[in-house]
């Protein structure tokens, strides 16, 4: 017995210093569902938000996805703030943003699968009060009828100036060529179409940030063709772009600005069949400088990152510990220096 404790306390040991070597702070925050996934994490006032569906697999004929929103004042304490669900539908990935008034859009996407596809699929939205404590209940959100409905998802939207802007993407149009549509909203309810992205192999889940300058960045999510991740760019009035080809394929793609000259990414990495949630430090081109990876694999990915002061705080989700579950990583930011 004594051997087996003092076995188990080298090994406690010894993880705490691999833990302390590498500065980087893993914890699991949510397993309580069967399956734990599609996390968002957003810095409102003076609490962390987070939101993650709950459901019984990834996607599935059982149409039960719901989606948690949860706050905490130090990354360790969570309180739940609201659950979103419609009766028979499928309610998966909310991503998190502050309107110009100071309340929080909850965007987000609700279904129904069949058989391998949705039948239908529609972007949500949901307001906050001014605490960020009460939710609006969901409603569709309203498209430009310049955009013909199919099978439709605004997946992120991000502010500039007044505007939330986001990519409405669409799939199931009778060529099978999915169709990725820039669109800004006044109100997070309303959406005016921008411009049609000129993106060939199934564009899908993007992430919208701006520079100092009002320039915009967007890392788009390919399924087609080289399946490799695409990081566009372009001045207001945001109509011309300009597209980098990454080295990897994307995967709940998201990013931050480190700083003038670089971008840290969080997406899927898949490496031959496995995957894993990694970080990517790139130039504003792309280009990776350095990568760091997460405790991860299985279904995985979709990271919500925040930096706040010397810390950048990510969620993400993974399976590597068997059932799919929702972690938080502490990176400092000396450890995504690039030289």
């Amino acid at each position: 017995m004594k051997k087996l404790i003092c076995h188990i306390l080298l090994l406690i040991f010894s993880a705490q210093l691999l833990n302390a070597q590498d500065d980087i702070v893993i914890k699991k925050i949510w397993d309580k569902s069967n399956h734990n996934s599609f996390p968002d994490l957003f810095k409102y006032r003076k609490y962390y938000y987070i939101t993650f569906r709950e459901g019984t697999s990834h996607v599935g004929n059982e149409n039960d996805g719901t989606v948690r929103v949860m706050r905490s004042k130090d990354m360790n304490n969570w309180e739940t703030v609201t659950i979103f669900r419609l009766d028979g539908i499928d309610v998966r990935e909310a991503r998190l943003s502050e309107m110009p008034d100071g309340r929080l859009l909850v965007t987000l996407a609700a279904g129904v699968w069949k058989d391998g596809k949705y039948t239908f699929l529609k972007p949500y939205v949901s307001i906050s009060d001014k605490k960020g404590e009460t939710f609006s209940r969901l409603e569709v959100a309203q498209v430009d009828p310049v955009i013909q409905p199919q099978i439709d998802w605004i997946w992120r939207v991000t502010w500039h100036k007044g505007a939330g802007y986001g990519v409405l993407y669409q799939s199931g149009n009778r060529e099978n060529e999915w169709l990725a549509h820039l669109v800004k909203t006044t109100d997070g309810i309303h959406y005016e179409r921008v411009t049609q992205l000129d993106v060939k192999g199934r564009p899908n889940e993007c992430t919208i940030r701006f520079d100092k300058n009002g320039k915009m960045y967007i890392l788009i999510r390919r399924e087609g063709d080289d399946r490799m991740g695409y990081l566009g760019t372009s001045s207001s009035p945001y109509t011309q772009w300009t597209y980098n080809t990454l080295s990897w394929r994307l995967g709940g793609p998201n990013f931050v600005f480190l700083n003038d000259q670089e971008l840290v990414m969080g997406s899927r990495f898949h490496e031959g069949k496995k995957a894993s949630t990694a970080l990517f430090v790139t130039d504003l081109n792309g280009k990776v400088k350095k990568q760091i990876g997460l405790p991860s694999g299985g279904d995985t990915s979709y990271p919500g990152m925040v930096i706040d002061g010397k810390t950048l705080w990510v969620v993400y989700y993974s399976s590597h510990e068997g059932k799919s579950a929702v972690y938080t990583a502490s990176v400092p930011l000396e450890k995504l220096r690039s030289e």
